[in-house]
C-alpha cells in the first residue's frame, strides 16, 4: 500500500483501530512463498509505543516461519462502496465511484512469548471480547475453564509485534465538500445494498476533526 500522508492516522487513532477491529491478517514471506494466516490481535496496553499481541495455533508458527524474518499484520476497519449517485448535482465536475476504507499495515520481526505470558495474552484477549457481552465468561473465572485453558494453551504460540514500519490510510471522502460528505453519510446510514453505519460513523468522526466540529 502506498503511503499517503493526507490520509494517515495518528498513533492514538491507530491504536483505537486495532481495539475496535481485532481480527487481523498476518502475512509472511517464507521460503515457500507468501503465506497468510488470520488471528485476533490486541494492543499491548503496558507499552507507550504501539505493540500488538496475538497467538498462533500450532503449527502456524512453522508455516509462517516465525523468527526468521518480518511479519506483516494488516488491520482493517469499516469499508464500503461509495456511489457517485449520492453526491448530488453540486457542480458540473465529473464523478466516479470509489471505495472508502480504513486500514493499517504493520511490519516488524515478532518476539516469541514464554508460556505464562502467552497464557496471560489469551486471558486478555478473552477479556477484551467478553467485555461486550451481557454475562462475560472469563478465562480464569471458573476452575474447570482455567484448567482446560492451561492444558490447551500448549497448542498455541504467543507473539508480540512492535512494528518498525507503519503505513496507515483512512480514506473517507476528505477530498469532498461538506455537503457531499453529508449526503454520502446519509446514504450509508439508510437501508440499502451498500448500507454501512460503521463506515458512516468513521466518516463523521474524521470530518469533525477536519472541520473542528
Amino acid at each position: 500500500m502506498r503511503d499517503n500522508p493526507d490520509y494517515a492516522m495518528d498513533p492514538g487513532r491507530l491504536k483505537q483501530l486495532v481495539r475496535d477491529n481485532p481480527w487481523a491478517t498476518l502475512v509472511s514471506h517464507t521460503s515457500a512463498g507468501l503465506v497468510a494466516s488470520h488471528y485476533p490481535v490486541l494492543v499491548d496496553e503496558t507499552r507507550q509505543e504501539l505493540s500488538l499481541l496475538t497467538h498462533l495455533g500450532r503449527p502456524d508458527e512453522e508455516i509462517l516461519e516465525i523468527g526468521r524474518g518480518e511479519l506483516l499484520v494488516i488491520v482493517q476497519g469499516p469499508h464500503g462502496y461509495i456511489s457517485p449517485s449520492w453526491y448530488g448535482t453540486v457542480s458540473a465536475a465529473p464523478a466516479v465511484p470509489t471505495w472508502n476504507f480504513t486500514v493499517a499495515h504493520l511490519s516488524g520481526v515478532p518476539e516469541v512469548l514464554g508460556a505464562e505470558e502467552n497464557l496471560a495474552v489469551l486471558a486478555a484477549l478473552v477479556d477484551h471480547m467478553e467485555d461486550r457481552v451481557d454475562r462475560p465468561r472469563r478465562l480464569f473465572a471458573d476452575p474447570v475453564d482455567a484448567s482446560y485453558a492451561r492444558r490447551i494453551s500448549g497448542g498455541t504460540l504467543g507473539i508480540r509485534l512492535t512494528p518498525t514500519r507503519i503505513v496507515t490510510k483512512a480514506k473517507l471522502s476528505q477530498d469532498k465538500p461538506p455537503e457531499v460528505v453529508e449526503r454520502v453519510v446519509a446514504a450509508l446510514d439508510r437501508p440499502g445494498p451498500y448500507a454501512s453505519p460503521a463506515l458512516a460513523a468513521d466518516m463523521r468522526r474524521v470530518h469533525a476533526e477536519v472541520t473542528g466540529g
